[in-house]
């Protein structure tokens, strides 16, 4: 595993202590909203996929947060699940996101829309601001356990204002990891890996919110989440969090990378290999 260099560029503390307010209050406005709306009469209209909803709770969260993000970062390009695109390669993904700016917010106004529109307790807003070198501040409201966790570069991550940091992990036995289905089910290999994980006596859950697959695992609560299709607005809230909790972020090659652009691990340090060689069995094997 290759370790990330620290970032060389020092970013103003202001603007991230007004960035970091500014997503918290954000988080709480979209907490608020989604508690009072979930499972009660939405009308998903369904894209390609039938667990890709795109609700009127979304648009209108997002289009929130894209009107404070324009008064308070003007210049500041903001990009959404709702209003966006998805690029289909890497070099579309870069070209989408680049440009002149140095920063750009990274927004899922509605994480586990299946979940929501079902009325299960299992959704999330997630927001972030990135940089070139990956998430600088992150925020992912999880509404039905009132709670907003949130995570600024070099500050550490708090759940509630109060400060988390991952324990010491240094067995997988007994543990559960997080995984996602793609739009299309399964991921390649998803089954082997599911009997490797076996094999080592853990669990392995789909919960149905990118999200917080991830912020299980910045809690301590789950030892892994493996991602193997994803965007940047499912996730990017959620690895800041991990990120300074003390978890590990690598990319499908085992490479230690902030935003991982093609399939993801996080996990607890000391079981990342463990689970790395899982996946890696899993999807050169199928």
């Amino acid at each position: 595993m290759t370790v990330l260099p620290s970032p060389p560029a020092q970013i103003d503390p202001a603007l991230v202590s007004r960035a970091f307010e500014v997503a918290g209050r954000l988080a709480n406005d979209a907490a608020d909203v989604i508690i009072a709306t979930a499972g009660r009469g939405a009308r998903p209209e369904p894209t390609e996929s039938p667990f890709d909803w795109v609700t009127d709770t979304g648009r209108t969260l997002e289009r929130h947060t894209r009107r404070i993000l324009a008064d308070e970062f003007p210049g500041i390009p903001v990009f959404g699940e709702e209003f966006d695109a998805a690029p289909t390669t890497v070099a579309e993904h870069w070209a989408a996101r680049a440009g002149s700016a140095r920063f750009r917010w990274s927004v899922d106004p509605v994480d586990g829309t299946a979940n929501y529109v079902a009325g299960l307790p299992w959704c999330a807003y997630s927001l972030a601001m990135l940089d070139e070198h990956g998430p600088v501040v992150g925020v992912v409201a999880d509404p039905y356990r009132t709670q907003i966790y949130a995570a600024a570069r070099g500050r550490g991550m708090r759940a509630n204002g109060t400060p988390v940091r991952l324990p010491v992990q240094g067995e997988a036995r007994g543990g559960i990891v997080c995984t996602e289905l793609t739009k299309n089910g399964p991921w390649r290999g998803m089954d082997w890996f599911i009997t490797n994980a076996a094999s080592a006596q853990v669990g392995v859950r789909l919960l149905g919110s990118p999200a917080l697959a991830i912020t299980q695992v910045a809690l301590g609560h789950a030892i892994a989440a493996v991602l193997d299709s994803y965007e940047e607005w499912d996730v990017a809230g959620a690895l800041a969090l991990a990120t300074e909790s003390g978890a590990t972020v690598l990319d499908r090659r085992g490479s230690t990378t902030a935003l991982p652009l093609d399939g993801l691990l996080v996990a607890a340090p000391g079981v990342a290999a463990d689970v790395h060689d899982w996946w890696r069995q899993a999807t050169e094997g199928s």
